[in-house]
C-alpha cells in the first residue's frame, strides 16, 4: 500500500502582487532600474556638455581662433585639429609603452599569486599590489622625477649609443640635452600605476578556472606550466584582454604624473628617448588651463572631448572582446 504525498502548489504569477514582500520587491526593482538609467543619463550629460562647449572652438577658423587663443598659432601650423592630432599621438605612444611593460609583469604576478605562492604569501602580496592603486598620482610623479629619471639616464644613453639607428631609440639632436624626461620615463611610471588594475582582474580570472580542468591536465601528466597553458590561459583569455583594456583606459587619462615627468612637445616623432617630442591630452589641458581665456577653455574642452571619445572606444572594445567569450566565463 503506497501513500501519496501532496506537494504544495507553486504560487501563480498573480499571487506575487499580494505577497507580503511584493511592495519591497517593486521598490527595489525601480531603485535598481533607476541606478542603471542614472549611469546612462550621466554619460549622455557629459557627452552633451563636452560637445556643446567644444563646438565654438571647432567651428571657428584656425586664423580667427589663433587671434584669441595663445597656444593656437596658425602661422606655425598649429591649428586646433593639428594640436589635437599631436596630442592623440603622444597619448597613444605613452599609453602603449605603459601597456607593453605592465601587461606581462601583471600577468606574471597574477599567476604567481593564484597558482604558485603559498596562501599566506599570496594574500600579503595581493594586498601590497592592491595598495599601489591607492598611491596618489602626484607621488608617482615626484618619485619619477627624483628617482626614476636620474636612474634611467645611463640606460637611455646606452640604448641611444648602440641602438640609435632604430628610429624609436634615436638620440637627441645635436645641441639638445639628454635629460631623461622623455616619453619612455612617463610610460614606465604609467606602467607602475596600471599594474594593480591588470593584476587584480587577471588574478580573479585565474582563480575562477574550473578545478576539474586543472586536475584533468595534471592527470594527463602535464607540468604546472603546461597545465596553465592548457587550462588557465584559454579560460582566462578574455579576462586578461579586458584587464589590459581597463589598464589602457587608466593610462589614457593620467594627468599629474605625465605632466611632472615629461618635457612636452608637439610632434609625430616615434623617438621615445628624445625630449620635447610628446605630450598627452590630459597633461596638456592641465598645463594650459590656468592661463586660458574663454575661447581657450573651449579649445581645451575640445581636446577633452577627443580624450572622452578615445576612452569610450577603448572600453567598448574591451566589453566586446569579453562578450565574445561569455560562454566560457567563470560565471557560467
Amino acid at each position: 500500500m503506497t501513500q501519496s504525498t501532496s506537494s504544495p502548489e507553486a504560487p501563480t504569477e498573480s499571487d506575487y502582487g499580494t505577497h507580503p514582500g511584493a511592495a519591497a520587491n517593486r521598490v527595489f526593482r525601480w531603485l535598481s532600474t533607476g541606478a542603471g538609467a542614472l549611469i546612462l543619463i550621466t554619460l549622455a550629460a557629459v557627452a552633451t556638455f563636452l560637445l556643446a562647449e567644444a563646438w565654438p572652438a571647432i567651428a571657428m577658423g584656425s586664423e580667427e581662433l589663433g587671434e584669441t587663443v595663445s597656444f593656437i598659432k596658425p602661422d606655425q601650423g598649429q591649428s586646433l585639429m593639428e594640436i589635437i592630432g599631436y596630442l592623440i599621438f603622444g597619448t597613444l605612444v605613452i599609453s602603449v609603452i605603459a601597456l607593453l611593460i605592465a601587461t606581462p609583469v601583471a600577468i606574471g604576478i597574477a599567476l604567481f599569486i593564484s597558482h604558485y605562492a603559498p596562501r599566506r604569501l599570496a594574500q600579503g602580496l595581493g594586498y601590497m599590489i592592491d595598495l599601489l592603486a591607492a598611491v596618489p598620482s602626484v607621488v608617482y610623479g615626484l618619485w619619477g622625477v627624483a628617482v626614476l629619471v636620474p636612474f634611467m639616464q645611463p640606460f637611455y644613453q646606452f640604448l641611444a649609443d648602440y641602438l640609435g639607428f632604430i628610429p624609436i631609440f634615436a638620440p637627441p639632436e645635436s645641441g639638445e640635452i639628454f635629460t631623461g624626461r622623455v616619453a619612455m620615463s612617463a610610460g614606465i611610471v604609467l606602467a607602475i600605476m596600471i599594474l594593480p588594475i591588470i593584476t587584480a582582474v587577471s588574478r580573479e580570472v585565474f582563480l575562477q578556472t574550473p578545478t576539474l580542468h586543472e586536475e584533468a591536465a595534471l592527470a594527463m601528466g602535464a607540468t604546472r606550466w603546461e597545465m596553465i597553458k592548457m587550462a588557465v590561459f584559454p579560460f582566462g583569455r578574455s579576462g586578461m584582454i579586458g584587464a589590459t583594456m581597463l589598464g589602457l583606459g587608466r593610462a589614457l587619462g593620467e594627468t599629474m604624473a605625465v605632466l611632472m615627468i615629461i618635457s612636452p612637445g608637439l610632434t609625430f616623432s616615434a623617438a621615445v628617448l628624445q625630449p620635447n617630442q610628446h605630450n598627452t591630452i590630459a597633461a596638456y589641458i592641465a598645463l594650459q588651463f590656468p592661463e586660458a581665456n574663454s575661447m581657450g577653455v573651449n579649445s581645451l574642452i575640445a581636446m577633452g572631448l577627443a580624450l572622452f571619445v578615445i576612452t569610450l572606444l577603448v572600453n567598448m572594445l574591451a566589453r566586446w572582446i569579453v562578450s565574445r567569450r561569455k560562454d566560457f566565463s567563470g560565471a557560467n
